[in-house]
């Protein structure tokens, strides 16, 4: 079963412990069947954050504290969780946040630019960006454009 399970994708242990115990596999069998996988390289949490890390910054651009949301909700251990997204660059994450807003911007253009603003640096808050830097950032992207920033307020609210 863990195997059927790891060949559909990469699985923590803690999700494979999860189907274990739904299919009513006894917890000391479980267990023994777990450390095997982990002893022969199976089962490698902290291989899978980092894949995970790297592959849902670069594919849904998403920032340290949704990875690190999802992680946890997966199962993997917070020492994990935070070495994993710890290897995120900030400067990488600072790139992702202003392609998105990048891309964003276009199917805004014609609104106002307060209400640009709020849309821009709320869709960047979805996706766990810090606050002062996605309004950093969503008014750089503004005012590169030559939007008129007199109705923005000068300073984030998150300052």
């Amino acid at each position: 079963m863990c195997l059927r399970l790891l060949a559909m994708s990469p699985r923590t242990r803690a999700q494979l412990a999860d189907a274990l115990r739904r299919k009513g596999i006894p917890d000391e069998v479980a267990e023994l069947v777990l450390s095997r996988f982990s002893d022969v390289g199976l089962i490698d949490d902290e291989a899978f954050a980092q894949a995970w890390v790297q592959s849902r910054h670069a594919g849904k651009g998403l920032a340290k504290r949704a990875l690190a949301a999802e992680l946890r909700r997966r199962g993997v251990a917070d020492e994990t969780v935070n070495d994993a997204v710890e290897s995120l660059d900030p400067e990488q994450e600072e790139q992702t946040a202003r392609a998105l807003v990048d891309r964003k911007l276009r199917s805004t253009r014609g609104v106002e630019p307060a209400k640009r603003m709020r849309r821009l640096v709320g869709m960047l808050a979805r996706k766990g960006y810090p606050p002062g830097l996605s309004y950093r950032v969503v008014k750089e992207a503004l005012a590169d454009e030559g939007a008129d920033l007199d109705d923005v307020p000068d300073a984030s609210p998150f300052d």
